[in-house]
């Protein structure tokens, strides 16, 4: 495509437009690699100023990503999970269509932290058994799972492969603790050293940190996880009711003195 500096639609819309156009259609796939800047000034003959202004809008559309020092790419599609129930990055992955795997980094007892205690419920620096694992899905890192439990528990459950097998699929079918409900606590963070290398991403890059705890019967926490998405592979999404109003409008301050100068 050539631009036309003589249309009624700007410059920096027209390449906008066509980038855009060849991501939908696949001409431009998923993780490929764009023009670089001096091409594509060269390719639409315009200035610079305006190809910065449509790879800022390409950006800005979340249809590119700007990787410092390798060039501009087109984003993967995310994936997109609803927090509609309490279920396992297993399950979540095989609802997708994806194929999902593990890498394990590390199994071992620990002493508990004061967040880990107070989360499991058990005294500051009682032992823990810590499991930490790359989750992938069709091979591609995920997350990075950062899981506790009480001890007698853990070991049972770390003694599987778990590579293998699914944490919440051990604990209800081989060691009878059903996972009824669970605290969900949601943050951006930067990824810090451990979780770049993990999940094969730049220092300081977006993370969707999950902190999750498990309840059983008796709201028996069993199980405190840390989960590490990368920002650029997944989106949570739910659904939300309304309640209702606890102050009727006639009650909100600011209402009752503007009617009050109306009947004046």
């Amino acid at each position: 495509m050539s631009t036309n500096p003589r249309s009624a639609i700007p410059l920096y819309f027209q390449i906008e437009q066509d980038l855009a156009s060849q991501i939908a259609t696949g001409v431009l796939a998923p993780g490929s690699r764009i023009l670089s800047e001096e091409e594509l000034i060269q390719k639409y003959s315009v200035s610079r100023t305006t190809v910065r202004k449509a790879i800022q809008e390409l950006e800005r559309l979340e249809l590119i990503e700007i990787r410092r020092g390798k060039g501009t790419f087109v984003r993967e599609a995310k994936l997109t999970q609803e927090l509609t129930a309490l279920t396992g990055f297993v399950e979540d992955m095989v609802a997708m269509g994806l194929q999902p795997s593990a890498r394990l980094l590390g199994k071992e007892t620990v002493s508990a932290s004061e967040e880990v205690a107070r989360q499991l419920r058990v005294p500051i620096g009682a032992p823990v058994m810590q499991i930490r694992r790359v989750r992938m899905a069709d091979d591609v890192a995920i997350s990075l799972d950062e899981t506790y439990l009480p001890l007698e528990l853990g070991r049972k459950v770390a003694e599987h492969d778990l590579e293998v097998y699914p944490i919440f699929s051990l604990l209800e079918e081989q060691y009878d603790t059903p996972l009824l409900e669970a605290d969900y606590r949601i943050e951006a963070v930067s990824a810090d050293p451990l979780v770049a290398e993990a999940l094969g991403v730049e220092e300081r890059a977006p993370i969707l940190l999950i902190e999750r705890v498990s309840y059983s019967l008796d709201q028996s926490p069993v199980d405190y996880e840390k989960l590490f998405y990368r920002g650029d592979k997944l989106r949570l999404t739910t659904r939300l009711q309304r309640r209702p109003s606890p102050i009727p409008l006639a009650a909100m301050p600011h209402v009752a003195s503007k009617s009050k100068g109306r009947s004046s």
